[in-house]
C-alpha cells in the first residue's frame, strides 16, 4: 500500500436541516486558513465536502443528497457589520459540474442560521432571552440584505422540537419566523429590472412568451403555466422525468438571465444555474401532493411550481416564496393576475409538495414599486454535528 498520502483534513462542520433543505454548516473560523476567504481553494473543499461533481448522481462519496436541495454548504461569521449579528454566506455545490455558485442566497437554510450561531456561540448571551423569542440580524452576504429570524428558546437554548408543519417536511418542529428585510433595492429599475411589469421573451424553439422579471429574493422569471401547455399541478416526476421539457426550462431561464442582465451572452448560463429561477404559475385547482396529500383549491390562492438548477424542485425555494409574495402584492404581474389580482398583503400558494404562505409589504413610490419586507414561517433542525474529512490533496494548489 502507498504511504504517501497524506491523513485527511478534520474540520469541524454541523448538517443542518433548513425548512425544506439540508446543508453542511461551517464556522468561518474552523475552516483551513486558505478556505476563510473566496478562491479556488475554497470552492474545492465545498464541492469534496459535498461529493460533487458526481457521474454516478448519487454524491456516495460526500456529504450532498444529489439534488439541489441537499448540495448546499454555508459559511457563518460573527458580523462586521453594525446592528448586525452575523455574516451568512451560502453557496450551491452544483452536481454535476466543479463549480460553486455564490449568486444568491438559500432562503431555506436561512432558517437554520440563528440557531447555528447560537449553537456555536457567536450571539452574546446576554442577548439571548432563556425562555422567549430572539430576535437575530443576519446580514446575507451573497446579496447583501439583511434577514431578521425569530428563534424559539427553551432554558436558555434553541427549542427545536415544536408542532409546526411544513410541507415538505415530514416531521413537526418549532416554528422559525423569517422576514426579508427590503429583499429588492429601491430605485428604478431594481425590483423589475427591464422596468417592466410583463415582457415579451423571445425563446429559441417557443416564441413568444409572456413573462414577469423579478428581482425580490433571487431573480425569478415567471411565465404562465398555459403557455407552455401545463395545469401548474405537475410534480417532480412530470418535468424531471422529461429532457426536452428540462431543456426547454433551460432556454427560458437563459433568456430570462439576458433580458435581466444577469449574463450578457448565453454560454454564460450553464456557470451561474442557481440564478435566475423560473417559476410557472396557473389559478387555483384541487390536486393530490407529493405526499398524498388532497389539496383542495378553496385553500389557496395560486399553484406555482419552479425549478431550481435545472430540475424542479420538490417544494419552494424560501428565496422564490419571497419573490412569489413580491410579485402576487403588486397588480398587473403575472402572479398577481393568476392570484386574482388585487393588493393582498399574503398570500397562500400551492407547490408540489403542499401550500405555503408568504406575506409581503409592497408599495408604489415615484421610483417605482418597492417592497419594505417579506415574511414566512419555517423550521429548523440539527442532524449531526462533529467534523467532516476531506482528502488534504483537496487544498492543495491548482
Amino acid at each position: 500500500m502507498k504511504d504517501s498520502y497524506p491523513p485527511q483534513l478534520k474540520i469541524a462542520a454541523t448538517y443542518m436541516r433548513g425548512g425544506t433543505s439540508k446543508g453542511v454548516f461551517f464556522n468561518l473560523d474552523d475552516l483551513p486558513e486558505v478556505a476563510r476567504v473566496p478562491g479556488p481553494q475554497r470552492d474545492r473543499l465545498l464541492l469534496r465536502v459535498i461529493g460533487s461533481p458526481d457521474p454516478y448522481q448519487k454524491h456516495t462519496d460526500g456529504m450532498g443528497g444529489a439534488t439541489s436541495s441537499t448540495s448546499k454548504t454555508v459559511i457563518i461569521a460573527k458580523s462586521q457589520r453594525p446592528d448586525h449579528d452575523v455574516d451568512y454566506l451560502f453557496g450551491q455545490v452544483a452536481l454535476d459540474s466543479p463549480r460553486v455558485d455564490w449568486s444568491g442566497n438559500c432562503g431555506n437554510l436561512s432558517a437554520a442560521v440563528g440557531p447555528f450561531a447560537i449553537a456555536q456561540g457567536l450571539i452574546d448571551p446576554k442577548r439571548l432571552p432563556q425562555d422567549g423569542v430572539a430576535t437575530l440580524r443576519i446580514w446575507q452576504a451573497n446579496i447583501s440584505k439583511t434577514i431578521v429570524a425569530q428563534v424559539p428558546m427553551v432554558r436558555g437554548a434553541v427549542c427545536e422540537m415544536g408542532d409546526f408543519e411544513l410541507d415538505g417536511v415530514t416531521f413537526p418542529a418549532a416554528e422559525i419566523g423569517l422576514d426579508f428585510i427590503a429583499p429588492a433595492d429601491a430605485g428604478e429599475g431594481a425590483l423589475f429590472p427591464t422596468n417592466q411589469l410583463i415582457d415579451t421573451l423571445d425563446v429559441p424553439g417557443l416564441g413568444a412568451l409572456d413573462a414577469t422579471l423579478i428581482n425580490a429574493g433571487i431573480p425569478t422569471v415567471f411565465i404562465k403555466a398555459e403557455d407552455l401547455g401545463y395545469s401548474g399541478r405537475e410534480l417532480q416526476g412530470d418535468i424531471n422525468g422529461d429532457p426536452e421539457a428540462l431543456e426547454k426550462f433551460e432556454r427560458i431561464r437563459t433568456a430570462g438571465s439576458l433580458r435581466m442582465g444577469l449574463i450578457q451572452d448565453p454560454s454564460q448560463a450553464l456557470a451561474q444555474q442557481h440564478t435566475p429561477k423560473v417559476a410557472f404559475v396557473a389559478p387555483p385547482s384541487g390536486y393530490t401532493a407529493s405526499s398524498g396529500k388532497a389539496i383542495h383549491a378553496d385553500s389557496i390562492e395560486l399553484l406555482v411550481r419552479a425549478l431550481s438548477m435545472g430540475k424542479l424542485h420538490h417544494a419552494m425555494m424560501g428565496t422564490a416564496a419571497v419573490a412569489i409574495g413580491t410579485a402576487a402584492a403588486i397588480p398587473g404581474t403575472i402572479v398577481n393576475r393568476a392570484a386574482g389580482g388585487g393588493s393582498p398583503d399574503a398570500i397562500t400558494f400551492g407547490h408540489p409538495s403542499g401550500i405555503l404562505r408568504v406575506g409581503a409589504t409592497a408599495r408604489e413610490t415615484s421610483a417605482g414599486w418597492m417592497v419594505e419586507k417579506v415574511s414566512m414561517s419555517r423550521s429548523a433542525r440539527i442532524l449531526m454535528e462533529g467534523w467532516v474529512r476531506v482528502p488534504a490533496t483537496t487544498l492543495e494548489a491548482g
